[in-house]
């Protein structure tokens, strides 16, 4: 990534925003990858859940890279495309941006595959909807 190259973030709206707090952060305020990693596993189970119209849980996390720091303050804002979708599984990837609090330029700052698979009540996989 040059830093003089502007990025645009996904069209769309972000599956989830949140700002980041002193707590999600080391004692340099950089935020711990792990807590970026959970947050891009909410957004990734947002769109497991409601295309598979039901439980669905992470197996897999693919091709994890961290592309730029996050601070104490920053917005940050989680995109997920399902990209494929198995007879219970589902691949969706995810990206995360951030934003200084005071500026309007956005930074991809890192981005995963995730793998669902869709559950019943007995936490077995189950056939999604629609997919024979």
């Amino acid at each position: 990534m040059n830093a003089m190259t502007p990025e645009t973030p996904p069209a769309g709206h972000p599956a989830l925003r949140v700002t980041t707090m002193p707590a999600d952060a080391n004692p340099y305020g950089d935020i711990f990858g792990g807590w970026l990693m959970s947050q891009m596993d909410m957004a990734a189970g947002l769109v497991a859940a409601r295309h598979s119209r039901g439980r669905a849980v992470t197996i897999a996390v693919d091709a994890m890279e961290f592309l730029a720091p996050v601070a104490v303050g920053d917005e940050v804002s989680v995109y997920a495309n399902l990209v494929r979708t198995g007879r219970t599984s589902m691949t969706i990837e995810v990206e995360a941006w951030r934003r200084g609090r005071h500026v309007e330029q956005s930074c991809r700052v890192t981005k995963a595959r995730f793998v669902f698979v869709a559950i019943d009540e007995a936490r077995r996989p189950r056939p999604i909807a629609g997919v024979d």
